[in-house]
């Protein structure tokens, strides 16, 4: 077994890459689900595109939630209080998949 744990000064704060297209297109599809269901709400209710519309979107901004807490998981390192890396044996061997390791 090797030991993984790592002075202070060697523990970084993770770096995120965000991107921008990405997260602009995400606020767009939210915005527009939450006009649907406001528009739900009214007497007037969704016409029956609309509500196809709104179940895409939200398959849509599941899918996207989901790869971003997936991307999210697969990229974390947990250390105890002593600073020895714990970080699941599972995620260690998706990073080095990945080559994050």
């Amino acid at each position: 077994m090797t030991d993984n744990s790592r002075s202070e000064e060697e523990h970084n704060e993770p770096k995120f890459i965000v991107d921008e297209d990405e997260q602009a297109a995400n606020e767009a599809l939210r915005a527009r689900i939450n006009e649907l269901a406001a528009k739900q709400k009214t007497a007037q209710g969704l016409t029956e595109s609309e509500k196809e519309e709104q179940k895409t979107l939200r398959a849509a901004f599941l899918a996207n939630f989901r790869k971003a807490f997936r991307s999210q998981v697969e990229m974390m390192q947990i250390f105890d209080k002593n600073g020895k890396e714990v970080t699941p044996k599972k995620v260690i061997d998706i990073q080095k998949k990945k080559g994050l390791r």
